[in-house]
């Protein structure tokens, strides 16, 4: 969200930071401990390689993710939640909770509750 946009709903602004389909998800994986980029791959199943460094550097840009790179051979990097994307795991728990009882609802039947994988 590097631009400055004028919003009428702070709604607006949460779900840019943090909407679509990927950046969500990827913040509940690096809530539940650091990972590197083919780890991160695994847990979200069919993301492109584009696509996940695309969100991952708009989470960090946002100041969300933090990127360290280790001058390795071959290099590694790892990424993790700032102290601002920790900020954002409550909502994404009670995301999850709600993702629950609605399937739970709908479905008529008990639900898994969200884990790391």
């Amino acid at each position: 969200m590097n631009e400055i946009t004028s919003y009428r709903c702070t709604v607006a602004v949460t779900l840019e930071i943090i909407g679509g389909k990927w950046k969500s998800l990827i913040l509940w994986h690096l809530s539940f401990k650091t990972l590197r980029f083919s780890q991160l791959q695994r847990r979200l199943g069919k993301v492109t390689q584009k696509m996940l460094t695309q969100q991952l550097r708009e989470l960090e840009s946002d100041g969300l993710v933090h990127r360290q790179v280790y001058a390795e051979v071959p290099p590694r990097v790892e990424y993790s939640l700032t102290e601002l994307g920790q900020s954002v795991v409550p909502i994404l728990e009670q995301m999850c909770q709600w993702g629950k009882d609605y399937l739970e609802q709908s479905e008529g039947q008990a639900v898994e509750p969200c884990q790391a994988s």
